[in-house]
């Protein structure tokens, strides 16, 4: 897989660590570099997001230039990073860190298949066939809570396979749930951890829109949604252990704003690669297609945020994966699941490349800077 890390073009915004600075500084890329645009104005991701026309804003602003992109890029590794040099940071900040699941069919199987396992890869693959047979219907065909949704539910309810992941799979109501707090998302270059308790798990390639306080769509960047199988295979009552820990989202390289030429419509037709590098020479490839998606990425919006839930700081919406990973690693019958080193790589043309190292979730840098110690920065820096 061979993609770009930065989109070539587009209005982008993201945070950059600078030397010099307490606080993450707010970064966009012009011509192969990156320019500092932080300012009293908006001195937050939050705050553009916020604003009438977020990329007029951003396309506008003037600011120091910082070096160049594919240096910064290379020093956001974790391993490389030199602190004499900027590197990036998650590009949002003050936003709830929200996701959507069983949204696609694909994954919503799979999901079957690890609650009927409980958690145990080793069965996953006779369960699989079993499963399939038992279904005998296309899902990728029904649209969720529609009448032909409802007589679907009540055949399997019959037949016994009926599953809480096929209720939000083609139920009328979609399983939006929270990821991660405002500020505990990592970015490019960062290690991504894994709950020390989880032997069988994986990546998430994702798209995540990026939501004002008001509901509106104003862009959108890649996430990587990472997925302990073995612990929400036990229960799904253990969703925030399987899927809000230490480093477990990350989300970059930089959010794009929609203008004229990126819109929703690109979302929607949008289709993710992703790769797995394991230190053991493993490589897993993968995709994601959006045009494959069973919920609008506006009806997930709109189960998000409303009248019935309000976001003062807006919000980021993973839309969910159809990649659900069956390779063997090491061994027949035995599947895939992350070994640490791991290097994961998710990229779209339009969105550019999220790459990240894996580490265990103790082993990562440990989350200490959150919104309280910003808006501290920020009033020091007299940006408030």
């Amino acid at each position: 897989m061979s993609h770009a890390i930065v989109p070539s073009s587009g209005v982008l915004v993201g945070r950059a660590r600078v030397t010099g600075h307490d606080h993450p500084r707010i970064v966009t890329v012009r011509d192969g570099k990156v320019f500092d645009i932080t300012n009293k104005t908006a001195p937050t991701v939050r705050d553009i997001v916020e604003l009438g026309n977020p990329a007029a804003y951003v396309a506008g602003s003037t600011g120091a230039a910082l070096g160049d992109v594919d240096a910064i890029v290379q020093n956001s590794w974790t391993k490389k990073f030199d602190p004499a040099v900027p590197a990036l940071l998650s590009p949002i900040d003050l936003q709830a860190v929200k996701a959507s699941g069983v949204t696609f069919v694909a994954s919503l199987l799979e999901r079957v298949i690890e609650e009927q396992a409980k958690g145990d890869k080793a069965k996953a693959d006779s369960l699989r066939d079993d499963v399939l047979k038992l279904i005998g219907a296309d899902l990728s065909k029904i649209v969720p809570g529609s009448p032909a949704a409802m007589q679907v539910k009540e055949a399997l309810i019959a037949r016994g396979v009926w599953s809480q992941y096929l209720e939000v799979g083609i139920g009328p109501d979609a399983e939006i749930f929270t990821k991660g707090q405002p500020m505990s998302t990592v970015g490019f270059g960062a290690d991504v951890g894994l709950h020390p308790i989880s032997s069988w798990n994986n990546p998430e390639p994702e798209i995540v829109l990026v939501v004002s306080s008001a509901g509106r769509i104003i862009g959108a960047t890649l996430g990587n949604d990472v997925n302990l199988r073995d612990v929400e295979g036990r229960s799904a009552l253990l969703l925030g252990k399987a899927k809000d820990n230490n480093a477990s989202g990350s989300v970059g390289p930089f959010i794009r704003l929609f203008d004229g030429d990126f819109t929703i419509e690109t979302i929607k037709a949008a289709e993710l690669s992703m790769r797995v590098e394991g230190e053991d020479g493993f490589v897993l490839d993968g995709h994601s297609n959006m045009a494959k998606i069973s919920r609008t990425p506006e009806s997930l919006v709109e189960a998000t945020i409303g009248r019935h839930h309000q976001y003062p700081d807006g919000l980021v919406l993973f839309l969910g994966t159809m990649f659900a990973p069956v390779k063997d690693r090491d061994g027949p019958g035995k599947g895939f699941t992350h070994k640490i080193g791991d290097v994961v790589s998710i990229s779209t043309p339009s969105l550019g490349t999220l790459s990240n190292r894996v580490l265990l979730s103790t082993e990562c840098a440990p989350w200490t800077y959150g919104a309280s110690h910003l808006m501290r920065d920020l009033g020091k820096a007299d940006l408030l």
